[in-house]
């Protein structure tokens, strides 16, 4: 029995400095864990503000209402070169995570942030900019290549956003339909207007996604303002043919026009009556702004 006694005393004795030496290593790894956590929380919290600045200002640019599109171009460029310059500060939080990971730790009380929605924020940010680049540049192009002006490309943009309330970048249909209707587009509202409508819809979203993206949207209204001719490019065009003569001859529009074209003018156009007139001639003067006014013809 007093064997037993001992036995057991000894290794009591034994168990106590083992049992010590393991709370000691958990101290240890919970007062390391703790250390990890507040170095992962002190540059998450730098980290992710920082990120979440840059794409609200990103966005701005996106809406286009502040200043000319190489102005926004050269802020844009500014922008990812400065996200490019930060890259060191995402690299260095990897690192901390990869403690993170090692050590088990699962929560993180210091911070609201994760290492994963970093990474999403951070590659959404890349994109928004890339993306918001190549809009500019392409509406650029549309811009010098379509002739429309500066001043009309900001009414385009200021009305797509007004009707985009949530800043998604898109519009739906009924979204794009009013934004049309306050740039002036008439759409009547019986079904003929709603068979046009859709007609257009399939052009600016001919894969049928449900929205139309600002480019979409650009376009369209750029054929529509630049493919509109005016009485004055129609005038322009018959004084060509009529060389200079401030009336033009049916011989000259049989000449110049295909067959149904010029029936149509020589039926429509009065009689030109003004100084020097010879038998047969055309006001096309009257007629160009008669077809692009109220007047019936």
């Amino acid at each position: 029995m007093l064997q037993d006694l001992t036995k057991k005393w000894s290794d009591v004795r034994q168990l106590v400095p083992q049992r010590d030496q393991t709370l000691q290593a958990e101290l240890r790894k919970q007062q390391n864990n703790e250390m990890v956590r507040r170095q992962f929380a002190e540059k998450a919290n730098q980290v992710g503000p920082w990120i979440e600045r840059q794409m609200d200002a990103v966005t701005a640019i996106g809406m286009g209402l502040q200043g000319s599109l190489e102005d926004q171009l050269h802020r844009l460029k500014e922008y990812e070169q400065g996200v490019y310059a930060y890259k060191p500060h995402i690299e260095e939080l990897e690192k901390i995570h990869q403690a993170v990971q090692e050590g088990m730790i699962f929560e993180n009380r210091y911070t609201q942030y994760t290492m994963e929605t970093l990474r999403v924020g951070w590659e959404q940010l890349l994109t928004s900019i890339n993306r918001n680049i190549n809009e500019v540049e392409n509406q650029i192009l549309t811009r010098d290549s379509k002739g429309i002006t500066q001043d009309q490309l900001n009414e385009f943009r200021s009305s797509f956003n007004h009707f985009d309330k949530n800043r998604t970048g898109r519009l739906a249909p009924e979204e794009f339909k009013s934004c049309l209707v306050s740039l002036g587009y008439s759409i009547g509202k019986d079904r003929q207007g709603e068979i046009d409508f859709q007609r257009i819809l399939a052009v600016v979203d001919p894969n049928s996604t449900g929205y139309v993206h600002f480019d979409a949207f650009l376009d369209f209204m750029t054929r529509e303002t630049t493919d509109t001719d005016t009485a004055e490019q129609v005038i322009d065009s018959f004084r060509i043919l009529a060389g200079d003569k401030p009336y033009i001859l049916p011989d000259e529009l049989r000449r110049e026009l295909p067959p149904d074209q010029a029936e149509y003018c020589i039926q429509r156009m009065p009689p030109y009556k003004g100084p020097n007139a010879v038998p047969g001639a055309l006001d096309y003067m009257s007629f160009s702004t008669a077809l692009y006014g109220e007047s019936d013809l």
